[in-house]
């Protein structure tokens, strides 16, 4: 396995980020996950735009999108595969123990895993942690990730793929690595940036794409909605067949299956929307 790291092509094995890089020590990194297919990223562009946004709410210098484009094609073109898991990571680079940042500049990290299709349903749990839509990271794609890793394994406990989380408000906001899509009525919603929840690359893509509602909805919505799906770059649209104990007989529904049918059918016209 060959990764990019600091301007070069090196060997997995043998590839070394310092102890004292930031991201490491406290956490002061972002990161993208974009989707390979055959050796071409899909959304890239959206992707890349994604990570200067993140990169400004940290105060982390804009990454060099020619840099990030270059590293990408050089760790797909020497490592291929059939569907990968391209991860750009970005970090705060070689700093002080504290949470003061040190002058040594960034550290820029891409590297490729291989992964499989996901079924096209799965079950849900929600958890009982928040996520706070005001706090600092609202929004942004970091490396600080414990919540998601202590929430995803209490869904793994419980015999699902994802936990979902309210925000402080007790609004519906997003699952770990996913967002989340409901038909209440036969009419699509999901929760909106101002809850807390990332923007997602493939959430936007299916708001544009099926005309669904932005709309604030308690974390009980999904007691009643008739369906429900999520959304992430991995998963692409996944119905959900279970929420906690809640069975959702005939899943996927209609508006789901539409959904998941428009998805892949633009996916595919489209690499770069």
């Amino acid at each position: 396995m060959r990764i990019w790291l600091d301007g070069e092509l090196r060997d997995a094995d043998s590839a070394r980020v310092s102890v004292f890089d930031h991201g490491l020590t406290v956490g002061d990194g972002i990161f993208e996950t974009v989707k390979a297919v055959d050796g071409r990223t899909f959304a890239l562009t959206r992707h890349l735009d994604r990570l200067t946004r993140s990169a400004r709410s940290l105060g982390l210098p804009d990454p060099d999108h020619d840099e990030v484009r270059r590293a990408c094609d050089a760790v797909l073109d020497a490592n291929p595969m059939p569907l990968g898991r391209l991860r750009i990571t970005y970090t705060g680079g070689h700093g002080p123990l504290g949470s003061d940042r040190g002058e040594h500049g960034p550290t820029l990290l891409v590297a490729l895993g291989e992964t499989t299709r996901r079924p096209d349903s799965t079950a849900v749990i929600t958890v009982p942690w928040t996520r706070n839509e005001r706090g600092a990271l609202a929004g942004v794609k970091s490396t600080s990730y414990a919540e998601n890793v202590v929430a995803l394994a209490r869904a793994h406990e419980q015999g699902a793929s994802e936990a979902l989380f309210a925000n402080t408000v007790g609004q519906l906001c997003e699952g770990t690595g996913s967002n989340v899509f409901v038909v209440l009525d036969g009419e699509l919603h999901t929760p909106p940036l101002a809850s807390g929840c990332l923007a997602g690359i493939t959430r936007a893509l299916t708001v544009e794409w099926t005309g669904a509602k932005e709309t604030d909805l308690p974390l009980d919505v999904l007691e009643r909605a008739e369906e429900v799906f999520l959304t992430s770059t991995l998963r692409d649209v996944q119905a959900v067949h279970r929420v906690d104990g809640r069975e959702l007989p005939g899943t996927p529904g209609p508006v789901t299956a539409k959904a998941m049918r428009i998805f892949e059918e633009r996916s595919r016209q489209v690499l770069n929307p």
